[in-house]
């Protein structure tokens, strides 16, 4: 039994290895990167209550068809007096291609947000416009600005 387990371990780190070599000859080929990592600040406002969120920002954005569709999933807690919000996005985003330094993608998708002191759940839906500024040909490293719109489907939302 340890015997066959061994094997299966040794078996499975082979197949990881073998995958990790094709991803990284594809991304050698292609020069696009595996995922993009976006850390910043979020804001949000209220346009019901006037209440303003601040907060951390982290996503993950992975290309899916190369020039077509991309998809981004995050979370943001967002800090207001008296209250938390966690708000998680999964986003579905058609990129264009400005110039080699500059890239638009618009996106739109669902959006789950829990809210501490008595704020409960709500589904929204959110809708993205995003510019993506990269310094260098390479793109290792850049800036973004990610506006975007929510609406909550809850009542009294």
């Amino acid at each position: 039994m340890e015997q066959d387990r061994k094997l299966l371990m040794s078996s499975c780190d082979h197949v990881a290895a073998f995958v990790f070599c094709q991803i990284s000859q594809l991304r050698a080929e292609d020069q696009e990167p595996f995922a993009v990592i976006e850390l910043g600040a979020a804001t949000e406002r209220s346009m019901q209550d006037g209440t303003n969120g601040f907060g951390p920002s982290a996503s993950v954005e992975f290309p899916v068809i190369k020039d077509w569709l991309e998809i981004e999933t995050g979370i943001s807690p967002l800090f207001r007096p008296g209250q938390i919000e966690w708000q998680v996005e999964l986003l579905f985003k058609k990129p264009f291609t400005i110039n080699a330094h500059v890239e638009f993608m618009v996106g739109v998708g669902p959006q789950l947000s829990y809210a501490t002191a008595g704020g409960g759940t709500k589904i929204a839906s959110e809708f993205a416009l995003e510019w993506m500024i990269w310094p260098t040909k390479d793109r290792k490293f850049g800036w973004f600005i990610e506006p975007t719109y929510g609406y909550a489907f809850s009542p009294g939302a």
